[in-house]
């Protein structure tokens, strides 16, 4: 029987997380796939959830070992699992994030995967400033000045191309999406760790109730739905494209002035090539190295970060259910509690 002919196995680390949330009740109610393996730290019930497909399997992605026994069997691996928010140190986040992906990337490989799809970013392509808008794939990847998840992300890239390469693996996929929005997206809500993120919401909703005016900067920005991630992901997992990397983004292009006035705020825009010097500057700073991890994602507003979607649409065949604003909408939805 051919894989074509039968149901997938299908393994996802870090299956609780937001493009977790976005891919999941997908697989769930995939009649192509048959099986799924959740793995993750800690645990969980996938039943709690309604994914009665899936079963849980312990591991940490720094162990190849415990990764290579939740593979057995698995016809495709998705790879989410990532440490986004720098609430560690940066050793801790390079071994969870670089070393964790290859491990994932070599254990589908040694238990015979087809596939791994992989979970990138815009941000692999770094903020540099001849960056063009409406970036393509061909775009080379350029590992960030200062902010650690957007260098990772872009070494990774060069890492697993290069292995893919090197080796007789599994095929590799790679989605490149933008600032995730949605109701499970943990970057949606702040990127600043507890009790900052906290205390920053707070702030954000009184000024909401008196409608003060707010700083906004106009610079572009795209954003994607995690249910988005999620369709893109899938169509991944099914081989319903060629292997290789595809940008996705929500249809439209928002500015920070939109976004502060859909968060009920009273937006002040702030120009963008003020805005973008200013992170650069900041970027460059002597003392930057000694700030928190989180502080680095200053460096996102150096250059925008704009990338054409049109290959994934061709040959994946994939289409946004959200546009950028429906999905900032959705957001704020979900955080004022409607």
């Amino acid at each position: 029987m051919s894989i074509n002919e039968r149901s997938l196995a299908v393994a996802v680390t870090g299956p609780t997380g937001t493009f977790g949330f976005g891919l999941t009740p997908l697989l769930q109610s995939e009649p192509r796939v048959g099986r799924v393996v959740g793995i993750a730290r800690r645990p969980f019930d996938p039943r709690g959830h309604g994914w009665t497909k899936m079963e849980y399997r312990r591991g940490d992605v720094r162990d190849q070992a415990a990764l290579r026994e939740a593979f057995s069997g698995m016809d495709v691996v998705v790879h989410l699992a990532f440490n986004l928010t720098g609430t560690v140190s940066a050793e801790t986040i390079r071994d969870i994030n670089v070393t964790g992906t290859l491990n994932a990337f070599r254990a589908a490989g040694d238990v015979g995967a087809l596939r791994f799809v992989y979970a990138s970013s815009v941000a692999a392509y770094g903020f540099h400033r001849d960056n063009p808008v409406g970036m393509k794939e061909d775009w080379p990847v350029r590992p960030a000045t200062r902010l650690f998840y957007a260098r990772e992300k872009g070494e990774l890239e060069e890492l697993l191309w290069a292995q893919a390469g090197a080796e007789s693996g599994p095929a590799l996929y790679m989605v490149r999406p933008p600032f995730v929005l949605g109701p499970h997206a943990a970057g949606a809500k702040s990127l600043l760790p507890p009790p900052w993120a906290t205390a920053v919401r707070g702030v954000l909703e009184a000024a909401g109730r008196l409608r003060l005016p707010v700083l906004a900067p106009d610079v572009p920005v795209q954003f994607i739905h995690e249910d988005d991630v999620g369709q893109a992901l899938l169509k991944c997992v099914l081989a319903e494209g060629p292997p290789g990397a595809y940008n996705i983004a929500g249809d439209g292009v928002l500015s920070g002035t939109d976004v502060v006035r859909e968060l009920g705020l009273t937006p002040v825009p702030v120009p963008g090539p003020l805005v973008h010097a200013a992170a650069r500057a900041a970027t460059f700073a002597p003392g930057m190295p000694f700030l928190p991890p989180a502080v680095e994602w200053i460096e996102a507003l150096s250059h925008p970060a704009i990338m054409d979607t049109t290959k994934a649409r061709e040959q994946l065949g994939w289409r946004p259910r959200y546009s950028a604003l429906e999905a900032l909408r959705d957001t704020v939805r979900g955080r004022d509690g409607a």
